[in-house]
């Protein structure tokens, strides 16, 4: 009860990777400037948290106090309505306390993550995190002992209780889930071993892999990361994309056959813990969580591999524009138009920014520009400055909002993306009690994707030249493409892996590689030539460690895309549902609350809907491309 959530962080560094267009030019070779050298206008103000260490060092002391209030609880949660919802109080309290500590102390690290005074305070507030976990782990398995005639009686007698019901609830609909006593404590003690994989993962993907290294056209070796990487297949010297490919896929090489075997154990510890708890599939299992029906998920994948010849028809594009032959994996990120190149600023950003969101309404608008005035924005990039981009923030903050803003397009959309995060936190915590704050990953991309999509329609609308509109559109089809199709794509591997382990297969590397082949090759059609290490993906993707999680940005797409829509055609009622959507974090079953938004995840039209909106830029697109300069 008491977790704050970190689901935007990892979200929106995801959501980075995908538009990682957005990599500072002199990023090779410049010397980045200082955090000082940064005017104060363009950094956000977590001091709003803890004007001192000192106040920070107070609320530490308060909530390590706190733990021993659990005690008096331990065993007597069943004795009377007053001593459950008490307990309740007190766990929404401290996680309210323990919510501001963590993230001060991480937000201020990401500042400058040299500085050894913030490294302390998280890992201080990490361990005490970890106490009050250990302090309140007794709460749940307490309550499921409970049946649900007393429980319903609890909520009749004490009508304070009444904001807890949907949690209480939901606890009770997964019951048959949740073991004994013992069980529970064998599957806890199992949990550093089932988590192993990803861990192990981590530490090759961050700490021990290396990119490889290339030399340039000036006889210099360059280093490859990640940002070095993505620029070089960006740019139009084919060679060099070849090269940096190449080097990319066997640095991975290395590590395939280690690789295979962490994943074989991750998807086994997947089948464990499903089988354990009495589900049918590892797929019910993750599912289950939410209360999301199982049918979306195949519903997802079936709608897309019925209608695959929108990208396949891209793929075609790419290859006649381009004038190759053979079109391989490494020419799938250049632009179109590479003659084209547009600088914005970051006071460009905001000005199209609220030009773009106009169709929200003068409320939204007015949050907007709140925060764009109130310091609750990181600008630019520093030196030891936290990577990519994302949105935080507590219960009791207003949303923080991290950018290495770089003039991009990408930075452009980034800003709004971020802000669709901000705004749905913001309305999130301004109407929902403290227990139901932050929202699953099931809607927790949608307000963030349909600033974007909102945004879209209004810069294509201004664009002055054909050039622009192609660039434009060139961005908004690899969006889908990457957040969408490719997502759908990591989906129906994960089933096929995890069906292959369910039903008694062995996975080895052969087996992972071919099987990711053949569903690349199935979603990018036959004019796309897969390199020999370019299957490798299939080992490298460290979403794949969170059973069944990146459907979900397919589903959030398809959900912000409908309502982008309804609100575009002003159709009655579907502003006023937005907003009202906004105001939502956990209370509710995440289907139900897009369904109150107006989009049904359970129906196919939604994903019918973006395929179709992909089909129709793709024709846009090649009419544009193919058309006399």
């Amino acid at each position: 009860m008491h977790k704050f959530t970190l689901q935007h962080l990892f979200v929106c560094l995801a959501v980075f990777l995908l538009t990682a267009m957005a990599v500072p030019v002199g990023a090779e070779t410049g010397a980045l400037p200082q955090r000082a050298d940064i005017e104060d206008q363009y950094k956000w103000s977590v001091e709003d948290m803890y004007a001192t260490l000192d106040a920070w060092e107070a609320d530490f002391a308060r909530l390590e106090a706190g733990l021993a209030g659990f005690e008096q609880y331990k065993g007597h949660l069943a004795d009377s309505p007053q001593q459950l919802l008490n307990c309740l109080l007190l766990s929404d309290s401290l996680g309210s306390i323990d919510g501001d500590l963590y993230i001060y102390a991480y937000l201020k690290l990401d500042e400058d993550n040299r500085e050894s005074k913030y490294q302390d305070l998280g890992g201080r507030i990490s361990g005490l995190d970890a106490r009050l976990d250990q302090a309140t782990a007794f709460i749940e398995p307490e309550i499921l002992e409970m049946d649900k005639a007393t429980l319903d009686g609890m909520l009749a007698q004490e009508p304070a209780l009444e904001v807890y019901r949907y949690y209480l609830e939901e606890l009770m609909r997964q019951k048959a889930h949740i073991l004994s006593a013992e069980e529970e404590r064998i599957m806890a003690l199992a949990s550093p071993v089932t988590g192993a994989p990803g861990r192990i993962f981590n530490m090759i993907d961050n700490a021990d892999h290396r990119m490889g290294a290339v030399v340039n056209n000036d006889g210099d070796t360059i280093q490859l990361n990640q940002g070095r990487y993505v620029k070089i297949l960006k740019g139009t010297d084919r060679e060099a994309r070849r090269i940096a490919n190449d080097t990319v896929q066997a640095s991975w090489q290395k590590y395939a056959n280690t690789l295979a075997a962490t994943f074989d154990a991750s998807l086994k510890a997947d089948w464990f813990q499903a089988q354990a708890r009495g589900y049918n599939s590892c797929l019910e299992a993750s599912l289950d969580n939410y209360d999301i029906p199982v049918s979306v998920f195949h519903n997802l994948i079936e709608a897309v591999n019925e209608n695959l010849e929108p990208l396949h028809k891209l793929t075609r594009l790419r290859k006649q524009v381009l004038g190759y032959d053979t079109l391989y994996t490494y020419d799938l990120s250049i632009s179109l138009v590479p003659e084209f190149e547009k600088e914005y600023t970051y006071e460009d950003a905001k000005k199209l920014m609220l030009e773009g969101l106009k169709p929200l309404g003068d409320d939204y608008l007015k949050d907007v520009k709140m925060g764009l005035k109130s310091h609750w924005i990181d600008v630019f990039e520093s030196e030891g400055k936290g990577s990519g981009a994302y949105n935080w923030g507590t219960y009791n903050s207003h949303p923080y909002i991290l950018l290495n803003f770089d003039g991009t397009l990408g930075y452009v959309f980034t800003l709004a993306h971020e802000m669709g995060h901000a705004m749905h936190a913001f309305n999130t915590n301004a109407n929902e009690p403290y227990a139901y704050h932050g929202h699953s990953l099931f809607t927790a991309e949608v307000a963030s994707t349909c600033n974007e999509a909102v945004m879209m329609k209004y810069m294509l609308s201004k664009a002055k030249t054909r050039e622009e509109k192609i660039v434009l559109l060139d961005y908004y089809i690899n969006q889908i493409e990457g957040t969408f199709f490719t997502q759908v794509m990591f989906s129906e591997f994960e089933l096929a892996v995890h069906d292959h382990i369910e039903n008694g297969g062995a996975i080895s590397l052969d087996y992972l590689r071919q099987t990711y082949r053949d569903i690349f090759q199935k979603y990018q059609g036959p004019d796309l030539v897969i390199g020999p290490n370019n299957d490798l993906g299939c080992i490298k993707i460290g979403h794949f460690y969170r059973q069944y999680y990146v459907y979900q940005y397919a589903t959030s797409y398809c959900a912000a895309q409908a309502l982008s829509q309804k609100i575009l055609e002003k159709e009655d009622g579907a502003l006023e549902a937005y907003l009202d959507f906004l105001k939502v974090g956990k209370s509710k079953n995440p289907i139900d609350i897009l369904k109150d938004a107006g989009v049904d995840m359970n129906s196919p039209d939604p994903v019918q809907r973006t395929i179709k909106l992909f089909g129709e830029l793709v024709d846009e697109m090649e009419r544009l491309l193919l058309q006399e300069s």
